[in-house]
């Protein structure tokens, strides 16, 4: 290839045995046998072994080479014998016997060692972040990540979609959450924002008269750390498009999702057309609108049980006679488990701060419940929690009593405890959904005002001429979000495209028309000259990596991550700035 190496470290085989190589890369492993020092030579594509014989000249000197140290090594294939073939390696059957090497690049002492699958601080992880990146498991979700994003591209391009980009300074806008904003030099005193996602120029192209929209996106938010979010910065693949309904999004996003999950994992796609669940069924039934769908256990609503003369469990006979709510979810086939298995789930509940009621159904004469909570039954109030939850004989039924919204939280994570406990999760597949049908407007529990449940640019549902403005909390929104076994890759909306619309649902949520005309003076003047119904989604990359790459956290696909304190150790940011600086921006700093 070139004077560094005539081949890749991932490249040789017994063809080319008696052959003279040069190879580069760095030193991953060093084994010495006395008169034999073997050397695994890694670079971005694989690992050759090489050997070098204690007689050589250059013998000693490689031998005090650090780890890490990239090298030049010159030498002849060799062919292994049968017996220390390695199968693990696509350049196992040979070696390089080394005649000369030469030193490229010197390594200091590790502060963690590279061929190590150990594992270490996030803070020195990310200190040294490009030392953790040559790790092979990072390496290769790095390397799969590229991949994805390439095969993206490419099947936008099949779909008709055309690449654009989007401007990094803009305005400042309440699209949920923090911005990250950049004072301007040339207009002291305002302030750029860098995007929390392109969402008013997208919609802007669609008005622009171009039809399918895509962009491989970087997206800003100034938020706190999650294990499927960054802080500071993601991206997503934006799509926008014009003169569809919500199922032409649909479509678009699932075929690219059977194609994309097809090709780079070999688990399975649970079903090509995707369930569609609506946000209040999903609350309902799994406690959340990211509901895991390989988990088969589902929540049923019992509150009215509870009122029943029969029942006579006067812990939640109270709180439901003061607006509580009651939910239970069913384990099928749970009566041989032992009393462990309760005790654990019972204690985890408790150490939540909440607490789940349990029974087991039996039936010896009658239908009856044992357990804690079963002697509060009347046989006839069982085969009506029966015939609501469809259990059967031999199940068990947790109760959790509360606030809608308590009991929701807690069974949620309660579906996916025992789920966990009772191994009914099945790893070996993608099980993809979408939510519908949110709520266009929620009550702010704190300021007890109205605001966007989501996007507030989405559509909402109904007649338009119709609508009931009075009533805003009983509002839908064409907005829906794709979710895969319990992740949430994405939200979406068919956008509202009507100025006069626009400013009347913003008023609900506290905006009157100067503030809304200031805020997104640009995308409001655009729609009054001619808007075609226009909708889009948009996926993220990292959390789709994150999936492909069987990862819990997205920081193992990202290249360069922040810590949960949003900082880059790596590079020192965010960091001091010179009073000259400050100056310049026309900023001064206040001293805590």
């Amino acid at each position: 290839m070139n004077k560094f190496r005539t081949h890749k470290c991932n490249e040789l085989r017994k063809e080319k045995v008696g052959d003279r190589v040069t190879l580069s890369g760095w030193i991953n492993k060093k084994r010495d046998h006395g008169n034999l020092l073997f050397i695994d030579l890694r670079d971005n594509y694989g690992i050759t072994q090489c050997v070098i014989d204690k007689k050589s000249i250059v013998f000693h000197e490689l031998e005090k080479t650090q780890l890490e140290t990239v090298i030049k090594i010159d030498g002849l294939v060799k062919q292994r014998s049968n017996e220390t073939i390695n199968k693990e390696l696509d350049t196992g059957e040979i070696e390089i016997i080394i005649k000369n090497f030469e030193v490229l690049g010197s390594c200091k002492e590790l502060p963690m060692p590279v061929f190590s699958d150990q594992e270490y601080s996030e803070d020195i992880r990310l200190k040294y972040r490009f030392l953790d990146l040559r790790r092979k498991k990072i390496h290769e979700n790095i390397i799969l990540r590229s991949k994805v994003i390439n095969f993206i591209r490419n099947k936008m391009n099949d779909l008709g979609f055309l690449e654009f980009q989007t401007p990094i300074l803009t305005s400042s806008s309440p699209e949920g959450a923090r911005d990250f904003l950049v004072p301007s030099r040339l207009n002291p005193g305002k302030f750029y924002a860098l995007p929390q996602a392109p969402q008013q120029f997208k919609q802007l192209i669609m008005v622009s008269g171009f039809d399918k929209y895509f962009q491989i996106a970087p997206c800003f938010r100034d938020e706190d750390a999650r294990a499927d979010r960054s802080p500071g910065e993601f991206y997503q693949l934006d799509i926008e498009m014009s003169f569809v309904e919500q199922e032409d999004i649909f479509n678009v996003v699932e075929d690219l999702m059977i194609s994309l999950f097809k090709k780079f994992s070999k688990k399975k796609i649970a079903s090509k057309k995707f369930p569609i669940i609506t946000y209040n069924d999903s609350m309902l039934k799994y406690g959340t609108d990211k509901p895991d769908l390989r988990n088969p256990l589902i929540i049923s609503e019992v509150t009215e049980i509870f009122k029943r003369d029969d029942v006579k469990f006067d812990l939640f006979k109270k709180l439901v006679g003061k607006g509580s709510n009651v939910r239970c979810i069913v384990t099928k086939n749970t009566e041989k488990k032992p009393r462990s298995f309760f005790d654990n789930i019972d204690k985890w509940a408790k150490d939540l701060g909440s607490g789940l009621a349990y029974f087991t159904l039996e039936k010896k004469d009658k239908v009856s419940g044992k357990g804690p909570i079963g002697k509060f039954f009347s046989e006839n109030s069982l085969k009506e929690i029966i015939k609501i939850t469809k259990a059967d004989i031999g199940d068990s039924i947790f109760f959790a009593c509360g606030a809608q919204d308590n009991v929701e939280k807690l069974l949620s994570l309660a579906r996916t405890k025992i789920a966990k406990d009772l191994n009914l999760i099945n790893e070996d597949i993608y099980h993809f959904c979408w939510i519908v049908d949110y709520p266009m407007f929620e009550l702010d529990e704190l300021s007890k005002k109205i605001k966007f449940s989501h996007n507030p640019f989405s559509m909402p549902q109904g007649n338009i001429k119709n609508l009931n403005l009075n009533n805003p909390l009983s509002m839908k929104a064409h907005q829906y979000d794709i979710v895969c076994n319990g992740i949430e890759l994405s939200s979406g909306a068919i956008r509202n495209h009507i100025p006069d619309l626009m400013y009347k649902l913003f008023e609900i949520a506290g905006y009157d028309k100067r503030s809304v005309d200031e805020k997104f003076k640009g995308m409001i003047n655009a729609l009054s000259y001619g808007a075609p119904p226009h909708g889009g989604i948009a996926p993220g990359i990292d959390r789709i990596v994150m999936l492909l790459a069987n990862e819990k956290n997205i920081r193992e696909v990202t290249m360069f991550p922040m810590n949960q304190n949003a900082e880059d150790l790596m590079m020192n940011a965010p960091s001091d700035v010179s009073d000259i600086q400050l100056k310049e921006l026309g900023l001064s700093l206040k001293k805590k």
